[in-house]
């Protein structure tokens, strides 16, 4: 899954040297899930 992090109020960003910026836009999360039935 893929959100943007702006969608959440998160507006921090710091220029860097190259011209580019230090976070992007977009973030993507990734969960891995482990269930256990309960006896």
């Amino acid at each position: 899954t893929e959100i943007s992090r702006k969608d959440f109020g998160l507006t921090w960003n710091a220029a860097l040297e190259t011209g580019g910026v230090l976070v992007g836009d977009k973030v993507t999360i990734t969960l891995d899930v482990e269930a256990v039935a309960k006896a």
